[in-house]
């Protein structure tokens, strides 16, 4: 049975640890993980979470686009655990786009990030995927990529002025 995790927020030094590699993907205490982090995005409404921000410094996060309050224009996929993802290689073509974060509750900013990115991660039965991610998939994956170096998005924003509250965000989105 999979429970919601309570979700560390921005201040918490968990969050800027760099995670440690999962060296053992047969361990049973995985699928809870996993089943738990699933949980506890889904409840938040949230289109990715990593391990270190429900308190676990493991190389592990979830990507589960799809249109929600927070994201209404967010592509549908089904969520995917992800352990031990690399980015193999970067499209350079970098866009703005604005992101949130359920560690840092009621901000946005505008973040640079690659357009298209070539990953590689394992699934939770050990299958070793490759594959292209492009425009809103791609920015989830390096977000959620920077959780497991310590890397928190206000620290991507090149300026000041490029963070609003959500509710400043929100009219832009329905305006």
């Amino acid at each position: 049975m999979s429970k919601m995790l309570k979700i560390l927020e921005i201040g918490n030094p968990v969050l800027r640890q760099k995670s440690t590699a999962i060296a053992n993907i047969t361990d049973p205490e995985l699928d809870g993980t996993i089943a738990d982090l699933m949980a506890t995005c889904d409840a938040a409404n949230g289109v990715g979470i990593a391990a270190p921000q429900v308190a676990s410094s493991v190389r592990l996060f979830i990507v589960a686009s799809r249109p929600s309050p927070r994201y209404p224009h967010a592509p549908t996929m089904a969520p995917t655990a992800m352990i031990n993802p690399q980015i193999v290689d970067r499209s350079g073509e970098l866009v703005s786009g604005w992101e949130g974060c359920l560690s840092v509750p009621g901000l946005r900013g505008s973040v640079l990030r690659d357009r298209a990115i070539e990953v590689k991660y394992l699934t939770r039965h050990g299958e070793l995927v490759h594959q292209e991610l492009t425009d809103f998939v791609a920015r989830i994956f390096q977000h959620e990529l920077d959780h497991l170096d310590g890397i928190l998005f206000p620290d991507r924003v090149s300026n000041s002025t490029d963070l609003i509250t959500e509710a400043e965000y929100m009219k832009i989105v329905f305006d």
